[in-house]
């Protein structure tokens, strides 16, 4: 089923709140994008998984504190399917990393309405692997 298009926007606005808020430091707006028992799933990546807002806040501020943090995050290709209360969403994003790599993931997101927006209550990354010619 397809989600109409304000929804969808609505959407596409969450996933970029996310990445804006972490880019900027701004870790308590991150209440506003994720449900209060929200799991963000980074095991794929070695990262572990946090649950809840305050797991995924300490999580984020820890990884910005250790300057191993991406510089920018950039959301692409978001495709949404879903119904008027829940939402999947996959999608790729791109990270501008300290080092100077640029860094590729998979997003597979769920969304759900909360206190009337689409927040994320489960988000999992999974890396995409580098060429093995850059791995060099």
């Amino acid at each position: 089923m397809t989600v109409n298009p304000d929804d969808r926007l609505q959407i596409h606005e969450t996933l970029a709140r996310l990445a804006d808020a972490v880019d900027a430091g701004r870790f308590d707006e991150l209440d506003e994008v994720f449900t209060p028992d929200a799991v963000y799933d980074m095991s794929a990546t070695g990262l572990g998984v946090f649950r809840g807002r305050d797991g995924i806040r300490a999580a984020a501020a820890g990884m910005a504190r250790s300057g191993r943090a991406p510089l920018a995050h950039f959301v692409t290709n978001v495709v949404v399917t879903g119904t008027d209360d829940g939402a999947t969403v996959r999608s790729k994003g791109l990270m501008l990393m300290p080092d100077g790599q640029t860094l590729a993931v998979g997003h597979d997101d769920v969304l759900r309405r909360d206190r009337g927006a689409w927040r994320l209550s489960r988000r999992t990354i999974t890396p995409v692997p580098r060429p093995v010619a850059a791995q060099g």
